[in-house]
């Protein structure tokens, strides 16, 4: 059993008869009353998002899990497959574990989550940052750079975002994964 004090951005607890992610946390201290923790959980099961405040020294059941380097090696619709850096083992992911799956390119490495209780993967962390190619936008006027207009943009992989006016068809973009925004052109 782990305490309030033992959270950090990517532990993983049993809670409500399920197992989350905790994607954000904040320790407060007010003036008045008792501590706590607000945290923003993510459930791995489902991938239900939700907001939480524990009391100051509560006590959290922690899964026991193991983080490995993996390669992205292919999608068939609904499962992705990747391989194992070090043993070279390959597992099958479902699609809805993967924040915005459509931003993996094949090759690319992640850190897969492994629960060792029953050797089941609970969630995929993409690096945080991609760079991919805009293989369809339409053309950029020069001079449209001042104000923060953007366009639609498909990517490499699929991918749909929106780009300021100035990219063009062949550019590679920069993308944050997290959130699944352009972030800068790479030259």
């Amino acid at each position: 059993m782990a305490s309030t004090s033992d959270i950090r951005k990517g532990l993983c607890i049993k809670y409500n008869h399920d197992i989350y992610k905790i994607i954000e946390f904040l320790h407060v201290k007010p003036g008045k009353g008792p501590a706590f923790v607000r945290t923003k959980l993510k459930s791995v099961t489902n991938g239900k998002v939700l907001d939480n405040t524990f009391p100051s020294g509560h006590k959290i059941e922690e899964v026991k899990v193991v983080t490995s380097q993996y390669q992205f090696l292919y999608n068939d619709t609904d499962y992705f497959h990747f391989m194992n850096n070090e043993d070279y083992n390959q597992i099958t992911i479902d699609k809805n574990k993967i924040d915005y799956p459509d931003l993996l390119k094949e090759g690319e490495n992640v850190t897969i989550i492994i629960n060792t209780e029953d050797n089941s993967p609970l969630s995929v962390d993409m690096p945080l940052s991609v760079i991919l190619e805009v293989t369809h936008t339409e053309p950029g006027v020069k001079g449209n750079t001042a104000t923060n207009a953007t366009k639609p943009a498909t990517l490499e992989t699929g991918a749909n975002i929106n780009v300021p006016l100035f990219i063009n068809e062949g550019d590679k973009v920069k993308i944050d994964t997290e959130k699944g925004q352009y972030i800068e052109r790479i030259k």
